[in-house]
């Protein structure tokens, strides 16, 4: 436990599992106390609740009241706010099977989501004077994939309602940063109707072929854990990220080149 984060409150969305989950124990475990929402609650994050920092409230985002009353539960002060609520359906059919209710609900959880709970929030954080959005992206925002192309274009979006944001309200000591994870171990990718499953039903091959063949495209071989993606969000949500503002951050094991 660092204690970094001691005094201070957070709201994480998509919070019951995968890196969401891990956010709300690393922030916990850094002092902070934790308002986590999320459609239905876990095992996991029941065992953490149970250990008294962290509050669990029922929030179905794709609820555009919800926002309002996940914000409202911590109690007037929001010092740390984590979006990672989203949704990733693989278009196995392609372009022209994604219909506009397809596109709407996408964009709805991917985007609009979190500027709810982003609107719902930085009243409590211009007040006073500070506060830390991370928002979790995708390399998808930049490395776009007709399997998830209205999920891609979700993100994208997402990335740049981040950063016009953050040029607003840095002057009034809001910083705003996304964080853009490549392939993760958890259940969007590796669960029963998760892309792995998903692509390789399509495709008459196994989970386990794709997981290894989508490994192999990363320098590191592997997948990012939850943990690894959580430990950035920490990181930028305390004061050692007290001057970075309006940036990305990749954690993808090298998946997206740069040069």
């Amino acid at each position: 436990m660092s204690g970094e984060l001691q005094g201070r409150t957070a709201v994480v969305t998509g919070a019951s599992k995968g890196i969401g989950l891990a956010v709300v124990a690393a922030l916990a475990g850094a002092g902070a106390r934790v308002v986590a929402g999320s459609r239905s609650t876990s095992a996991e994050l029941d065992a953490l609740v149970a250990g008294g920092s962290v509050e669990w409230v029922r929030a179905d985002l794709a609820e555009p009241a919800a926002a309002g009353r996940l914000v409202d539960a911590a109690g007037g002060q929001v010092d740390v706010l984590v979006n990672n609520v989203g949704v990733a359906p693989v278009r196995t059919g392609g372009f022209l099977s994604v219909t506009d209710e397809d596109w709407l609900r996408s964009v709805d959880l991917n985007l609009l989501a979190a500027v709810r709970v982003t609107r719902a929030a930085l009243p409590l954080m211009l007040a006073a004077g500070r506060g830390s959005v991370v928002t979790v992206a995708s390399v998808n925002a930049t490395l776009p994939d007709p399997l998830v192309i209205d999920y891609s274009a979700g993100k994208a979006a997402l990335v740049a309602f981040s950063k016009a944001l953050s040029k607003e309200v840095g002057p009034k000591g809001v910083r705003l940063n996304t964080v853009s994870p490549g392939p993760v171990e958890t259940d969007l990718w590796l669960g029963s109707g998760g892309v792995a499953a998903t692509v390789s039903a399509a495709g008459g091959g196994e989970a386990k072929d794709v997981v290894a063949e989508t490994s192999q495209g990363m320098p590191t071989g592997r997948f990012s854990r939850p943990a690894e993606v959580a430990d950035l969000v920490l990181f930028l949500a305390g004061d050692r990220a007290a001057n970075i503002t309006g940036s990305d951050f990749t954690i993808d094991g090298g998946f997206i080149p740069t040069w």
